[in-house]
């Protein structure tokens, strides 16, 4: 078995976590107060107040005349107007959350960026033994649930582009076997799903469907992440179905809000 790719330190730091969480959501959602930073990292105002001060003072956020926070020079890759990422966040999250509601497992929204896979969104769900938040965190495509859905949408050219040994070379253990690879897209792509079992992390299963813009092209993917000893075969369909009926609705949010 493949080593997890993410494996939480044995001591974890929670205020340098809250500072990374902050600084990805800055830089993917273009614009936050204290309030809200408070709200999504589960801490008291003075708190998220702390963390942005420190995030100002070297230079990873800026605040504007509102009081609105910006991802800072450091992060100048996001640092302009509300982007499209942001857009897509804020109209998955009520179906994030219903399909929380209904399966009681964590659910995703991700997207794709090259080789390489972002969380933009995650739901916890209220179980005891459940799947963290991986809202922020970046994964090889080929490793992840909705990496495969959206690479399954490109063509031979646009894939052997993505996966060119040229792009590798400093990393050579993130490109995987490209016949392989081929195989196990076309599989997605006719059935329209993707299976994650303990790709990404040792103990995870997740299942997910694509998201697919008025042209029809896949632009994220939408999942639900579970502990394997949780997970059964015989309720895939279920699952799937689920996600396909929670996709569409999102579909149909982002077709007026864009």
């Amino acid at each position: 078995m493949d080593k997890p790719l993410k494996t939480p330190p044995p001591y974890a730091i929670a205020s340098v976590d809250h500072a990374l969480r902050t600084a990805a959501m800055l830089q993917l959602e273009g614009g936050l107060t204290v309030s809200q930073v408070a709200e999504r990292l589960g801490v008291a105002r003075s708190t998220a107040h702390r963390l942005l001060a420190m995030l100002v003072y070297r230079d990873f956020a800026v605040q504007d005349e509102n009081r609105v926070y910006h991802a800072g020079p450091v992060l100048e890759l996001a640092a302009h107007s509300r982007s499209q990422v942001s857009l897509l966040r804020a109209a998955a999250l009520p179906h994030l959350r219903r399909l929380v509601d209904l399966l009681n497992e964590t659910a995703n929204l991700s997207i794709r960026t090259g080789d390489t896979v972002r969380f933009i969104a995650s739901v916890e769900c209220t179980q005891a033994l459940r799947v963290g938040s991986r809202e922020g965190m970046v994964f090889p495509a080929h490793r992840t649930t909705a990496g495969l859905l959206l690479l399954a949408g490109l063509t031979d050219s646009e894939l052997d582009e993505v996966y060119a040994p040229e792009r590798h070379l400093d990393r050579p253990g993130d490109r995987p076997d490209p016949a392989v690879l081929r195989t196990e897209l076309a599989r997605v792509g006719r059935s329209g799903f993707a299976v994650n079992q303990e790709r990404s992390e040792r103990g995870l299963v997740a299942v997910g469907v694509p998201v697919r813009g008025r042209d029809g092209t896949a632009q994220a993917g939408l999942s639900v992440s579970m502990p394997g000893v949780r997970y059964e075969p015989r309720r895939l369909e279920s699952l799937v179905a689920t996600l396909e009926a929670a996709a569409r609705a999102l579909e149909a949010d982002l077709a007026t809000a864009y």
